[in-house]
């Protein structure tokens, strides 16, 4: 954001500069780290990344290709680019990280070795390997060579080194062969591949992995790679985990062949929906929306205590329901809002922690979360429209819960909200800024019709183009008007082009993720290890109710509840431990398959267990040791990055209430619906949040000490579980803390006075 877009609210703050941004995002958002190219390369990436949103937006408007070609062709152009756009990741400094770059590398390497050496030996055994597979070895021995960490390598900068480009030829061939030959695959010789099919497999399968190692790290490949281990050896695991095992043959083919694995649901989804949403997102902020976002915020929250706080919470919520990247969000956003935060009187890292939090609130505000409701519309089978208008309640929560953390903050240290001349009047906002939200608006109207959600974004690409021309219309017939006033820029044919190609290559990281995330879903269909997860939770769960309710003495304790309590508390733990370093919608997809299951087998409405495990992935964004969002805002506020995540999660322990309420009230999500039971969970809902909130804050009318901070805590807990006997306790306690708090505030106000 330049200092000609930035609106009123800004004035007299040093905002964070575009080259800050570039270094903070190369420093903790890998998926957004873009090489800066020149010359001939920079026109080739230019025209592929063109050409790639052209399809989509083609495709979108006037009808999608067969599944396997659509995707192929998707994918072709992702990976080929992801190897020309992301530069390789240096080798640490230090030597025990550089130790742990060189283990990585070398596992990941042997991997690729020993996958190529036992396809050629089953091969050979069955008769299908014409020859030694000498070549084919030479050739999975080179890519597993050139994944290892050498400097002599190249490729760390802006320029792409010579690896890169067999890198991207051979990571577009997997696809492309696909597109040449699917006749031959996929009509003449189906369920019956030849050992160049096989091959092929075995390097998508290493080109993958090696994509999403450049765009996300090690932590996504090596959970395919470790998924991919469990598909060979299962008969070796030990217990539940054990399974009669699969050849190589069977693992590959499984995987490369068919919609399973790589090309299956997840590489769907996003070129099918998220890619379209994310291009439409990249060409709405270029129009300025962004900005009005910022001035809307303003308006709503600005004069309140700590003001600029709180307008981070509402711009950034709004701004991340387009970008889908809470990181990205929190940097660019925050470039803006955090030293605004600073300049009233929050501290460098209560502000980053803020922005962090809020950054994590697109993800899950309607209408459209960050692209991640259209993979959970296609996984559960129902209508988009109805996840709109579920998703209503939890977002209306969390932002209650942000939006109170943060005025329990600021009256602790006695903020004042924005100076009235530098909020913006809502009528000339309106009056200028009006058909920036058309596009918007169109495309919620399509999807409530029940059109397609790429046939809305099309329409919404289109309508973003257009409007974009209204500015300079109407300057021209009104020069004096507040149409000058207005810093968003016109579509023009070199503005689209540049529009497109960020578009395009905002979608390449979650692309690879997803193409990755396919190789762990087709060892699930294959193994069953999602029902063992299950299995394993059920068994914990089990063990933990009836430890409880053996010392439980008041008898309020049931086993079937303790067990689904249980059983929710660790799926929430493992929904945060691996949705780590991964983006939301990736995120979603693994947690949707494997830990759902889970509480599907304690009786959780299926809804209500995907909004469960998607909500808990998003908190990861936040939840240190690796709080990625909160790291990269506390890049901007010059605080201490850990300090800050954890200030981050505590902040977000309000919202960590939600998913449980809406499992045990599923009125919340309007499922088997009543006004009872609606009213009863949104009252209980709201008093168990000020609870957590006032506790993890330390302040309501006055200090809190840590026996009410903990009195606040269970009676906050108390409050979710939709049993009147806990409701009433819980409330009896947050009433009397609450009371006692508000009315020993008043005696020292008057004391002081």
């Amino acid at each position: 954001m330049t200092a000609s877009h930035e609106p009123r609210l800004a004035e007299g703050v040093e905002t964070v500069s575009e080259e800050r941004q570039h270094e903070l995002i190369k420093a903790y958002d890998q998926e957004s780290n873009f090489r800066r190219l020149a010359g001939l390369t920079a026109l080739l990436v230019t025209v592929l990344a063109v050409t790639l949103s052209s399809f989509h937006v083609y495709t979108a408007g006037f009808g999608l290709l067969d599944e396997i070609k659509h995707r192929s062709f998707h994918l072709a152009l992702v990976l080929g680019l992801i190897f020309l756009v992301f530069p390789r990741p240096a080798l640490p400094a230090r030597r025990r990280q550089a130790a742990g770059a060189w283990l990585w590398s070398a596992a990941f390497a042997a991997f690729y070795v020993y996958l190529g050496w036992d396809l050629v030996q089953s091969l050979k055994a069955s008769g299908q390997l014409d020859g030694n597979g000498l070549a084919f070895l030479a050739l999975v021995a080179f890519f597993a060579a050139i994944s290892l960490p050498l400097g002599a390598f190249g490729g760390h900068g802006d320029e792409p080194g010579w690896i890169d480009w067999p890198l991207a030829v051979g990571a577009a061939s997997i696809s492309l062969y696909f597109l040449v030959f699917f006749d031959d695959v996929f009509i003449r010789r189906v369920g019956n591949p030849i050992a160049q099919d096989y091959m092929m497999g075995v390097l998508a399968i290493i080109l993958v992995m090696e994509a999403t190692r450049r765009t996300m790290g090690n932590l996504l490949p090596a959970i395919g790679m470790a998924c991919l281990l469990y598909a060979l050896f299962g008969r070796h695991m030990p217990g539940v985990l054990a399974h009669r095992g699969y050849s190589v043959v069977r693992v590959v083919n499984h995987i490369y062949v068919g919609t399973e694995g790589i090309y299956g649901i997840a590489v769907g989804v996003v070129a099918t929906y998220v890619f379209h949403f994310v291009l439409f997102g990249i060409l709405a902020q270029m129009t300025g929306l962004g900005r009005l976002f910022m001035d809307l915020a303003t308006i709503v929250a600005g004069r309140f205590a700590g003001g600029p706080a709180k307008v981070s919470v509402v711009s950034s919520g709004l701004f991340g329901m387009l970008s889908g990247s809470p990181i990205a969000n929190a940097v660019t956003t925050g470039s803006l809002t955090i030293p605004m935060m600073k300049k009233y009187g929050f501290s460098p890292k209560f502000a980053a922690a803020v922005e962090a939090s809020a950054s994590c609130g697109g993800q899950v505000t309607p209408p459209v979360m960050g692209a991640s409701a259209f993979v959970m519309a296609e996984l559960l089978g129902v209508p988009y429209k109805q996840l709109i208008i579920i998703a209503i309640v939890p977002a209306f929560f969390h932002y209650f819960a942000a939006l109170l953390m943060v005025h329990l903050e600021a009256r602790r240290l006695k903020l004042r909200g924005v100076e009235p001349h530098l909020i913006p009047k809502l009528g000339p906002v309106i009056l200028t800024s009006w058909h920036l939200m058309f596009p918007l608006v169109a495309v919620v109207t399509m999807l409530m019709l029940d059109y397609t959600p790429f046939l809305a974004a099309f329409w919404g690409i289109v309508l973003s183009i257009v409007c974009s021309y209204f500015p300079p219309l109407m300057r021209r017939i009104a020069p004096s008007s507040a149409w000058g006033q207005l810093h968003g820029e016109t579509l023009t044919p070199r503005n689209l082009i540049r529009g497109f190609e960020g578009g395009a290559k905002y979608a390449l990281a979650i692309g690879a993720a997803c193409a990755c995330v396919g190789l762990l879903l087709g060892v699930l269909t294959l193994s069953g290890l999602g029902f063992k997860f299950s299995g394993a939770v059920l068994e914990l769960a089990n063990a933990m109710a009836g430890a409880v309710v053996a010392i439980d003495f008041t008898g309020l304790v049931s086993e079937h509840g303790a067990k689904v309590f249980f059983g929710l508390l660790f799926v929430a733990i493992a929904c945060i431990l691996m949705g780590t370093g991964i983006p939301t919608t990736p995120t979603y997809i693994i947690l949707a398959s494997i830990a759902a299951p889970a509480l599907a087998l304690l009786d959780v409405p299926l809804i209500a267990t995907h909004f469960f495990v998607f909500y808990f992935g998003v908190l990861a964004d936040v939840t240190p040791p690796v709080a990625l969002a909160a790291y990269a805002a506390a890049g901007i506020a010059g605080s201490e990055p850990m300090r800050t995540g954890f200030t981050a999660f505590r902040l977000s322990m309000g919202k960590a209430l939600v998913p449980f309420m809406f499992v045990y009230a599923p009125s919340l999500l309007l499922l088997d619906f009543s006004w009872r039971e609606f009213i009863e969970a949104m009252l209980s809902g709201m008093l168990g949040i000020t609870a957590l909130s006032a506790a993890y804050t330390g302040w309501f009318r006055a200090s809190i000490g840590y026996p009410a901070m903990a009195l606040l805590t269970v009676g906050g807990i108390a409050l979710i579980f939709n049993d009147w006997r806990a409701e009433l306790i819980g409330a009896v306690i947050v009433l009397a803390v609450l009371a006692e708090n508000e009315l020993r505030g008043r005696r020292l106000e008057r004391a002081a006075a």
